[in-house]
């Protein structure tokens, strides 16, 4: 039985050595296909930082597709058959045709039998606030990748889906009921070789350009800047605009500046009012560059951190409008990235990203998002768990050179990345979308609210028809995916209050690998209404759960659940509510608490006013 304040976990990552210790969790890096990266073997203290030995790997994840030029880890792959005395070759084949056909019996074609639900807790503190849900916590990422942009959103004003000025209605119905809070476009690596001035003007003039990372397709340049701009105005969301330090040049991000902020009767803002747009736009949020680590220039920490520091002074304030500056941050681990950059930088930016993408295996073993059983379920969930000792320990190095904080933690990608579906180009990053990533999306929005203190965005990659979207579209069609739903369910935590929780919980085992059943987390609103949201991990054990609200239960409560019947369970375009929430009443309130039944593999809300 696991217990702690926040749920948060005990193992640790040494910024010096990559050394790690931990309790519950002997596998934990093992399990995420990074054996040469992290050895468990002694503790130190969390916050001795250093850059790492030369040569040694930057991080478990990337968002850098190999063929960019940034190799992912190699991860080893042990003979788990090395030990045993030698079998008949037959008797193999026959004992795996055996085996494999009893994992797919159990795990693909019908769901897990009946269990006695084991107890948990959580117990909340409402008269000891913590820090506010900052509502970019739930961002959103478009790129020019794939569908997202081209099919996704934009469709052009000519088509015959139903459009406004050339953007799906549809699918910003569906994303304006998500409130998202900001958008951020273009890229992504495709930021990095981006230049703006071929995306505005007449579309028929635009010129074309080939994009390189992204499946070597030619774009028409369609969707630019006030294509963009306009998506935002419709839906009512904060644009967060990625400039181009790795094939542009400083003029040419100053002039971007200019021209979408300035109101001033000059050479940029007269461009833009011939474009058709007379009032400059608000701009709030500004990335210097991407991944400059890997696909925005492969560069070094202490080269970027100067180059941060030249193209930053040049993108102005204009007009009033004051800019959220972003620095380009560490892949995954590398937290030498962040200890150069916060220490030449820090007074100069007002965020600093983080990209890490669950990738359970490594990046060569990715399968597709429905082909898994229990293993590829669990390893899926604890790779989501390490995203709590990434910002962990993020945040550590940046306390150290920002104490109070006023430099925010922007993991501006993050998400499950699967090998694509069949018959798809591979480099448009199609997948579907199942329970188990809507699982990984409440796992990580429990995260980033436990460190409301430091993470004041964050950007799931992506939100149409990429990675896991929450949108698929195809031709006229649209569906809304799990994870869709767990947005959904959750954007009543967005400005909330944090309320402490302490969480007692048993382990979700599989095999020598372990987890926390149970995650939990609450905010409370202006009105006073409380939102706590719960996750059982656990595929085949109910929980059954005593919620302590500190009295607040003796009022109306109200409640929804995610489930399915099978991990693998997704939306198609034939049975696009197959995954959809439900109302939720398996509770009882008494005496301040509330005694929660929550179901295997479930995610549960309940609004209590």
């Amino acid at each position: 039985m696991r217990k702690g304040k926040f749920q948060r976990h005990d193992f640790k990552l040494d910024c010096l050595t990559g050394s790690s210790s931990y309790s519950t969790e002997d596998s934990l890096f093992a399990d995420l296909g990074i054996h040469e990266l992290f050895t468990p073997t002694k503790t130190y203290p969390p916050m001795t930082v250093s850059p790492p030995a030369a040569g040694a790997a930057r991080g478990m994840n990337s968002a850098v597709p190999e063929t960019a030029g940034f190799p992912r880890p190699q991860t080893a792959s042990p003979d788990f058959r090395q030990d045993r005395p030698a079998v008949p070759r037959i008797l193999l084949i026959a004992m795996n045709a055996i085996h494999r056909f009893a994992v797919v019996s159990s795990l693909f074609l019908t769901p897990f039998a009946a269990s006695a639900a084991e107890s948990a807790s959580v117990s909340l503190k409402p008269d000891a606030p913590g820090p506010v849900v900052n509502p970019n916590i739930y961002g959103h990422f478009a790129e020019h990748l794939g569908r997202c942009i081209y099919e996704g959103f934009w469709v052009g004003e000519d088509s015959k889906i139903p459009n406004t000025r050339g953007i799906r209605n549809d699918v910003v119905a569906a994303l304006k009921e998500l409130k998202i809070p900001v958008l951020r476009w273009p890229g992504g690596c495709f930021a990095d070789e981006y230049h703006w001035k071929n995306g505005i003007g007449p579309r028929e003039k635009r010129p074309s350009m080939i994009n390189t990372h992204w499946g070597g397709v030619v774009e028409n340049n369609h969707f630019g800047t006030h294509e963009f701009f306009d998506l935002c105005e419709q839906l009512g969301t904060e644009p967060y605009v990625c400039g181009n330090v790795g094939s542009g040049s400083v003029e040419e991000m100053m002039e971007w500046v200019e021209y979408m902020t300035s109101d001033a009767d000059a050479p940029m803002p007269n461009l833009r009012r011939k474009n058709g747009r007379d009032k400059p736009w608000k701009l709030k949020y500004f990335g210097v560059g991407n991944e400059s680590w890997g696909c925005g220039g492969n560069m070094r920490p202490e080269y970027y951190a100067d180059l941060y520091r030249r193209y930053n002074t040049f993108a102005k304030n204009y007009s009033g409008n004051t800019l959220y500056r972003i620095a380009g941050g560490a892949n995954s681990a590398d937290y030498n990235w962040t200890e150069v950059v916060m220490k030449n930088a820090a007074g100069k930016m007002n965020g600093l990203s983080l990209h890490y993408y669950s990738t359970p295996g490594g990046w060569k073993k990715k399968k597709r998002s429905t082909d898994f059983d229990e293993s590829g379920w669990h390893g899926a969930l604890t790779a989501a768990h390490f995203m709590d000792e990434l910002v962990s320990n993020h945040s550590l190095i940046m306390d150290k050179h920002d104490p109070q904080k006023k430099v925010g933690l922007v993991v501006d990608e993050w998400g499950v990345w699967w090998s694509v579906e069949k018959d798809t180009n591979p480099g448009f990053l199609y997948q579907q979308n199942t329970l188990r990533d809507a699982m990984v999306a409440a796992l990580h929005f429990h995260i980033f609210q436990r460190h409301a203190d430091r993470v004041t965005m964050a950007n799931i990659a992506q939100t149409v028809n990429v990675l896991q979207a929450m949108i698929l579209t195809d031709k006229e069609k649209m569906l809304l995916t799990p994870t869709y739903w767990v947005f959904e369910m959750f954007k009543g935590h967005q400005g909330g209050r944090t309320i402490p929780a302490e969480v007692t919980t048993p382990d979700y085992k599989f095999g020598d690998k372990a987890l926390p059943a149970l995650s939990a987390s609450a905010t409370r609103d202006a009105s006073g209404a409380m939102l706590v949201s719960l996750v059982n991990s656990d595929p085949g054990k109910p929980l059954s759960v005593q919620l302590s609200t500190g009295g607040a239960a003796k009022a109306a409560v109200k409640g929804r659940i995610l489930t399915a019947e099978t991990m693998q369970a997704h939306n198609t375009f034939g049975t696009p509510d197959a995954v959809k929430p439900k109302a939720f009443d398996a509770f009882k309130a008494a005496d301040g608490k509330l005694a929660v039944d929550l179901p295997a593999k479930s995610i549960v809300t309940l609004e209590i006013r």
